[in-house]
């Protein structure tokens, strides 16, 4: 493959960058990432990154899909639904019904399509009750990447996930180093060489005290990031409101940044 020279990432927060924080107080993320993994050795390359924390489907649809098919990047990575399908009650086919649409209008422009599943949640204390749920979602995500052709990174199937360094404390989100590798299984799965191996073994652990230790703290997690959640699902409320994309239009990483971002990566794969 020859590289993308542009790329458009489209999606809620975990196309944003929660919770992988940079000094300014904003967010990098798997997608700032995979950029610059894709703009080394290609000054021209551009990228846009139009993701907006607590975004549900209808709202990446209607507020970011009309822009990256007007941009017409050379690939627009997806990720969406997730915060449908967590809303008790929610229909997953529905959803993924909805979702198709929007994939389907992106390769009828003659986008490369990049997905994602939801990742595996069965080690995870409280949150392992939407196992189900994401189960189904992500079987219809499959079904869609080859209707439409589409490309997909399983987070499913990525072991490094199960380990609880992976997970940032809200049990939402992943760390930095959870989406370093996010992004090195993208690159992977675009056939972008990076010279390091995101299914590289986790340093040695008692696992059994990080899972019991989560566990335990499973009143304090209600409390902090459950019960908001509710109070603002049923006041009509999300986390993004008033939250503008950090990068809306397209354009390229300056070189400094770039190497900067670079560096801390390769920091971050020695630690």
């Amino acid at each position: 493959m020859d590289g993308f020279h542009s790329y458009v990432a489209i999606g809620d927060s975990f196309t944003e960058g929660l919770n992988d924080p940079l000094p300014d107080g904003s967010f990098r993320g798997w997608a700032d990432r995979l950029a610059e993994i894709l703009a080394e050795g290609r000054p021209g390359f551009r990228y846009a990154n139009l993701a907006v924390r607590g975004k549900m489907l209808a709202e990446i649809w209607d507020e970011q899909l009309p822009i990256a098919l007007d941009i017409k990047p050379g690939l627009v990575t997806v990720c969406a639904g997730g915060n449908d399908i967590i809303v008790p009650g929610a229909d997953v086919d529905v959803v993924a019904e909805r979702f198709e649409e929007g994939v389907a209008e992106l390769r009828r422009a003659g986008i490369e399509v990049l997905m994602f599943t939801g990742p595996d949640t069965k080690q995870m204390s409280v949150m392992s009750v939407l196992r189900g749920k994401v189960g189904i979602y992500n079987a219809h995500l499959w079904a869609i990447a080859e209707r439409h052709g589409a490309r997909v990174v399983d987070l499913w199937a990525m072991d490094v996930l199960h380990d609880v360094r992976a997970w940032s404390d809200d049990r939402l989100h992943f760390t930095p180093e959870g989406h370093r590798r996010i992004a090195l299984r993208a690159a992977e799965v675009l056939g972008v060489p990076t010279g390091q191996d995101w299914r590289e073994p986790w340093p040695a652990a008692d696992e059994h005290a990080n899972w019991l230790t989560l566990r335990r703290s499973d009143l304090e997690w209600t409390k902090t990031h459950l019960l908001p959640w509710i109070r603002r699902h049923l006041r009509g409320e999300s986390m993004g409101d008033g939250v503008t994309p950090k990068r809306p239009q397209l354009s390229p990483l300056l070189p400094s940044q770039q190497e900067a971002m670079l560096d801390a990566a390769c920091g971050q794969a020695r630690d």
